[in-house]
């Protein structure tokens, strides 16, 4: 899990609970296990069953440090959006398991909708199934979209763009994280990811930084910052990484009218 680069949220602001039980009743992190006891004969880790406890206990592992990572991205995002006054609603396009919208809307305290392809999401959130073409949005009622190493799976990325800007109301920000390969070992993974995913969503188109700046310039977004970040924050991807903020200072006139 990668160290985010902005401090926490300080303690006297007022946050929206989380659920109760948004990690799921299933992880069950905390609860001691020693061999021989209820609790690990529960788990499958005596008798014949051991290795299957062991591959549930390696799941949750797992999940667990997807929420993580989802923390410390939204804990990211919200600073990032701190000066977006007001914030009365933001849109995670491709928001996957939507565990980043679900800890972002507790960190603003507000409304933040996760779409995609998938019929729900496994987090608590306001979702919304995605047809890859239109943002199931009003016009001009978001203050802040997110593409979370989402836009490199983009088949019509002048179309995707174009449904930000109809979304999102004058002086509302874009948010993009991207991989970026940088030298042999970045194209090397990136290549992975493209195997992987293409037979689902179609082949990666993976740019560098100019040429990302390019795309989002010509499609009428102004750059606010740009910062590289670690290849390290998931070592089970370990790729160049970016993060983009732009903003959107006069939404089309066509697209105003749809």
């Amino acid at each position: 899990m990668f160290q985010p680069s902005v401090s926490n949220p300080p303690a006297s602001a007022h946050l929206p609970p989380y659920a109760d039980n948004f990690l799921g009743d299933s992880l069950d992190l905390v609860t001691p296990i020693t061999a021989g006891d209820d609790n690990s004969r529960a788990h499958g880790l005596d008798g014949p069953d051991g290795l299957d406890g062991l591959a549930r206990r390696w799941r949750r592992e797992r999940r667990r440090r997807k929420v993580g990572r989802a923390y410390d991205m939204a804990l990211e995002i919200s600073q990032s959006l701190r000066n977006v006054s007001p914030l009365r609603g933001v849109l995670d396009v491709g928001c996957g398991n939507g565990y980043i919208a679900h800890h972002l809307s507790a960190m603003l305290g507000a409304k933040v909708m996760g779409i995609d392809l998938a019929s729900t999401a496994q987090a608590p959130i306001e979702y919304r199934p995605f047809d890859g073409t239109r943002f199931p949005v009003e016009t001009q009622s978001l203050d802040a979209v997110l593409f979370c190493y989402v836009l490199h799976h983009a088949q019509d990325l002048a179309a995707l763009l174009s449904e930000v800007r109809r979304v999102l109301r004058r002086g509302g920000q874009v948010v993009v994280y991207e991989d970026i390969p940088l030298n042999w070992w970045d194209m090397f993974m990136c290549g992975i990811h493209n195997r992987t995913w293409e037979g689902r969503t179609g082949p990666c188109t993976f740019q560098n930084e100019d040429g990302w700046r390019k795309v989002f310039e010509s499609e009428g977004f102004e750059m606010v910052t740009t910062r590289p970040l670690s290849r390290w924050r998931n070592l089970a991807h370990p790729v160049s990484r970016r993060f983009f903020l732009m903003r959107l200072n006069e939404p089309n006139v066509n697209e105003r009218q749809q």
